[in-house]
């Protein structure tokens, strides 16, 4: 009789302990790191704790590239994430992995869910649209390039401090001042091939590539076309300041930032998804500005392109699986979502509501120049500044680094730096283009 209470007793332990159904569990891979791993945590816990049947895991997995190539490993494996966070210049090669990826608008409307590509800021849908105009990823951290200033290292050397320099020539004759001043970084650039050429470019309205940098229907059939005169031109008068001191190249990606917020480099271009560290950790005082362009160039400034990164949903999962992404989806596309998040890193707000519920709040009057990614972006583009969407693009981001690295160490003149761009890029799209043709 004892044993028989004793067994009713574990038994009735168990129901009062056990939940009343296993939540679903959704794996997302994002290459966030510092404070924007902690913005994308905060909002997996957000998403968790406003219902209990899907629970959102985020796991860092590396840089873009790494995460990119962890990714497909797992496809292959058979235990790729649920959600996999790619950066733009990923976007072409996910396109092209039939059977790896489901479109985004398809999972959407599968589980019910009103998802209108018309609410997101057009040039941000845009890029991650396919010809047939079905939205293939979800617009996440789309930034775009924008310039940031150290204030204090300009009033000391003498600067003005109420707006940064607007032009490329008022840019080198501030990087000179501070240079004579005693400043050991006047300027720093971060993720060269997307600031000094992909943004250069469609900022001025000159050609990045072919086939409307490669957002054509026939867009896999581009080739590279930056060693325009412009381009030369703009390339050696970097190199110029490089050698001069007053640009300083402090290595790839976003390694230059670090320089920036320390107080080391007065001057930065770099993604508009900066602006949490800056906010946080710089003991100086900043400003935000659109970026400098050259004022001699008809047309210039155009429009700025999308940089950052969306969410692909990958393929072969089970169908109460893609209804929690959606469902998740769903949660981070509410203006008030949207909004929170725009304002705390500094990446576009996505949405046009969400950009409107930001100014009603005060939030860019009170914060100068946090606006300007959204003001560089929302201008009419053209089949030259729409964006940038080649195949095999983060080898040839590779490609960019090592020619322009030859360059800022006086190893090359930005002629053949920028030749060699073209024609060892090209050479990859080339396999690209023989890859996809007919698909």
């Amino acid at each position: 009789m004892q044993f028989k209470l004793l067994a009713l007793g574990a038994a009735a332990s168990l129901l009062v302990f056990a939940p009343a159904h296993a939540q679903t569990e959704i794996q997302w891979w994002h290459s966030m790191t510092a404070v924007n791993n902690e913005w994308v945590n905060d909002l997996a816990r957000e998403f968790n704790e406003s219902q209990s049947e899907y629970k959102v895991v985020p796991t860092f997995k590396g840089n873009y590239t790494e995460g990119m190539t962890a990714a497909i490993a797992a496809f292959r494996a058979g235990n790729a994430p649920h959600i996999l966070q790619v950066f733009e210049v990923g976007t072409a090669t996910m396109m092209a992995s039939k059977g790896a990826t489901v479109p985004v608008g398809k999972v959407m409307a599968d589980a019910g869910f009103t998802f209108d590509p018309g609410a997101y800021i057009p040039a941000v849908a845009g890029y991650y649209t396919a010809p047939n105009g079905q939205m293939l990823s979800f617009p996440f951290n789309s930034s775009t390039t924008v310039f940031y200033i150290n204030k204090d290292a300009f009033e000391k050397a003498g600067l003005p401090t109420d707006k940064a320099p607007a032009t490329w020539p008022d840019v080198f004759a501030a990087a000179k001042k501070l240079k004579e001043s005693g400043h050991s970084c006047p300027m720093t650039l971060a993720w060269m091939g997307w600031t000094q050429l992909e943004s250069f470019s469609t900022w001025h309205n000159v050609e990045f590539a072919t086939e409307q940098n490669g957002l054509s229907k026939n867009g896999y059939k581009a080739r590279m076309k930056v060693n325009s005169p412009l381009h030369v031109k703009h390339i050696d008068n970097l190199a110029k300041a490089a050698a001069a001191g007053e640009f300083v190249y402090k290595g790839r990606g976003s390694n230059a930032q670090a320089s920036f917020t320390a107080g080391e480099c007065a001057m930065i271009q770099t993604s508009s998804g900066f602006y949490g560290d800056v906010a946080k950790n710089a003991k100086f005082k900043y400003a935000i500005s659109s970026l400098p362009y050259y004022p001699d160039v008809q047309g210039a400034p155009q429009n700025t392109v999308i940089g950052g990164a969306s969410l692909w949903v990958m393929a072969g999962k089970k169908p109460a699986e893609y209804k929690g992404v959606a469902t998740f989806f769903n949660f981070l596309s509410q203006t008030k979502v949207q909004a929170a998040s725009h304002q705390r890193t500094g990446y576009l707000p996505i949405t046009l509501a969400a950009y409107d519920l930001t100014e009603k709040s005060g939030f860019y009057e009170k914060n100068p120049g946090t606006d300007v990614a959204v003001t560089q972006m929302v201008r009419k583009t053209t089949d030259k500044s729409r964006g940038i969407r080649l195949g095999n693009y983060v080898q040839i981001r590779t490609i960019e680094d090592e020619e322009l690295e030859q360059v800022w160490a006086g190893k090359k003149s930005a002629k053949d730096a920028l030749d060699a761009i073209v024609t060892r890029g090209n050479e990859l799209l080339a396999r690209f283009e023989a890859a996809n043709a007919g698909k």
